[in-house]
């Protein structure tokens, strides 16, 4: 039997993600949480070159972040059964609310997904979401995901690669090389984080650059870290890595964007050094970063050292995948009626994916719950 440990972090959903797989394939596993043991963190660097979780092992293999492709190769179960009735792209707060919809109908449902929760799992604190005062982002997808095992779903963890339609059926294919049939589909894998488009991105992601800041956030305690952007998720991750690193730099673009009450509680926060009008001109480091360069709107630039930078930029919808299959507006958002119908009978689509103005939890929810119903009223037809 293979020897498997998981290096992760307390708040992370993606090590939560890569234990909920082993568990369900029956793998036993060593849980490191490395937020609280240095030593632990100095060794999961060693092994893998990051500075991001999870990181697995599996003997002397080294998997880096929650790789479903490569998990589903070493432990995972490919049956299928032939047709489901309805196919749910993405687990976010629509995919889930639409999975519980499609049970209660009594639909043979399954949901296939890369993480359970999607960007809401990122937020540090939800205080708009209806009968919490104030609920992390990762607790209420807890809550929302647990509801959706207690029914008949069917939830794979793996990622959607492309969707066509074949006769009268939608055949999905994933990145584990499964071919999944449905009579029809709801989209709502959401979306993915913009980058900063700089030099090097991708050579510092995971070793400084970060786009999870709940996940890699306490690997830097004490140390001297930047967050860019100016909405709310910015001003979100600046006040609660100002409890943990010893000094935070907000880079904003332009203005700050954000709710009245974060830039109430960013301003009484005083290891918080704020940089308006500026943006992200270079990284510097050797294996890891160790620097950014900034340029303000006059164009003088700055060097500054730290260690660790988180980015909260935007967000670009994850439509690569139906691309031809349903029609997309300008800013590749799907283009759905006010009942969740796409341009291509059969599927259906909800939450951040769609050209639906607001972006909120409660809302991305709602139009989840429609488009099972009109993903029913559609089956119904058919029949």
């Amino acid at each position: 039997m293979s020897k498997v440990t998981v290096y992760s972090t307390q708040n992370c959903p993606y090590c939560r993600m890569a234990k909920a797989f082993l568990e369900k394939n029956g793998v036993s596993y060593e849980s490191i949480d490395v937020g609280a043991d240095e030593k632990a963190a100095k060794k999961m660097i060693e092994l893998s070159g990051q500075r991001g979780v999870p990181v697995i092992t599996v003997d002397d293999k080294v998997i880096v972040g929650f790789d479903a492709r490569r998990l589903n190769e070493l432990f995972g179960s490919t049956a299928m059964p032939d047709v489901h009735d309805v196919l749910i792209v993405g687990a976010g707060p629509a995919g889930l609310t639409a999975g519980v919809y499609c049970s209660r109908k009594m639909l043979n449902t399954m949901i296939v997904t890369e993480n359970i929760g999607g960007q809401a799992l990122e937020s540090w604190a939800i205080e708009n979401y209806m009968g919490y005062r104030m609920i992390s982002g990762e607790d209420l997808m807890k809550k929302f995901e647990e509801q959706a095992r207690m029914l008949h779903i069917r939830l794979e963890l793996d990622r959607v690669v492309s969707a066509a339609r074949e006769d009268d059926l939608f055949v999905v294919t994933t990145a584990s090389g499964n071919r999944i049939q449905a009579r029809a589909l709801i989209l709502t894998q959401g979306n993915k984080p913009k980058k900063l488009g700089v030099a090097d991105e991708d050579k510092y992601l995971g070793r400084g650059l970060s786009i999870c800041a709940t996940c890699d956030g306490p690997l830097y305690k004490g140390k001297r870290v930047a967050v860019v952007g100016g909405g709310n998720a910015a001003l979100q991750t600046a006040l609660e890595m100002s409890k943990l690193a010893a000094s935070v730099i907000l880079i904003v673009r332009s203005t700050i964007r954000a709710d009245p009450l974060y830039v109430e509680k960013l301003n009484a926060i005083p290891n918080i050094i704020v940089h308006k009008q500026s943006q992200v001109a270079a990284l510097h480091g050797d294996t890891f970063l160790s620097g950014i360069t900034i340029k303000d709107e006059k164009g003088a630039e700055q060097v500054i050292d730290l260690d660790a930078v988180f980015i909260e930029i935007g967000w670009l919808p994850n439509t690569e995948m139906v691309e031809g299959l349903v029609d997309l507006n300008e800013k590749k958002e799907i283009i759905v009626d006010i009942n969740g119908r796409t341009s291509a009978p059969g599927i259906f689509a909800a939450g951040d994916v769609t050209n639906v103005r607001s972006k909120q939890i409660i809302i991305a929810s709602g139009e989840g719950a429609k488009a099972a119903l009109e993903a029913y009223e559609y089956l119904g037809q058919q029949r």
